[in-house]
């Protein structure tokens, strides 16, 4: 039985906003060889082929950006959401990032990308170690899941997920990284590493929990994506007997 193994990248095939290891890059290129393999992150196109490389998002059957808003095939770009987050949205979020108590702030702060827009109190042009400070301070604080669930009770039109080290991931309501699903038939393994409520993986693990043979695994890190695909390589069945 063949099939459709289903990636997150940001913390799943790379370190957060961070590039892909070159040996596990060769590796995965083997995996994408030998099985059909998607790809579905929040994160639109341009910043995907940084982290993962054009040789990558290239190789693989569908590289679905912006959580399935944005869609790519072979390099090219197959279909686009116009979706827009309206200004009443982005005044209660300028609110919030006014009486945010982390107290650093570096810009971007409300992202709009393809059907998404990505909301980041630290500011998305932060650097990799203040992102780490604010997303220690985050997981002590829990800042961005009560920012989250506040657009999901105020909001009937949009949805709120955890997304990343740093950011929240908003898209209309129904838009997120589930809707994939549409566009894959069979079997389906997915990895991600924010499978919890909340985490913007989440809905898209939990709609495969209703598909035939569709399964999803939380991943720590990427180095655990790989131990896991190696075991796959190995003995696939015995691998989804312990899923």
């Amino acid at each position: 039985m063949d099939y459709n193994f289903v990636f997150d990248v940001d913390g799943t095939l790379t370190p957060s906003r961070g590039l892909m290891d070159p040996k596990f890059k060769d590796f995965f290129q083997q995996f994408i060889y030998d099985n059909d393999v998607y790809l579905v992150t929040g994160s639109d196109y341009e910043k995907t082929v940084e982290q993962i490389g054009a040789d990558i998002c290239e190789s693989v059957n569908t590289c679905f950006n912006c959580s399935g808003n944005s869609i790519w095939i072979s390099g090219q770009n197959i279909s686009n959401s116009d979706w827009k987050l309206e200004q009443f949205h982005k005044d209660f979020l300028e609110r919030v990032l006014k009486n945010n108590q982390y107290p650093l702030r570096f810009g971007n702060h409300i992202e709009e990308r393809l059907g998404l827009v990505n909301f980041s109190v630290v500011g998305r042009n932060a650097d990799q170690e203040n992102r780490k400070l604010y997303n220690r301070w985050d997981s002590e604080h829990n800042s961005r899941e009560l920012i989250a669930e506040e657009i999901n009770r105020r909001f009937e039109d949009i949805e709120a997920q955890v997304a990343g080290e740093i950011g929240i991931d908003i898209v209309e309501r129904g838009k997120d990284k589930r809707q994939i699903l549409d566009h894959l038939h069979g079997p389906t393994l997915f990895f991600g590493d924010t499978i919890y409520p909340g985490g913007n993986d989440y809905s898209l693990a939990e709609a495969l929990k209703d598909r035939r043979y569709g399964f999803s695994h939380l991943v720590k890190d990427w180095k655990e994506t790989q131990t896991y695909l190696k075991r796959i390589s190995f003995n696939l069945q015995e691998f989804l007997n312990s899923v």
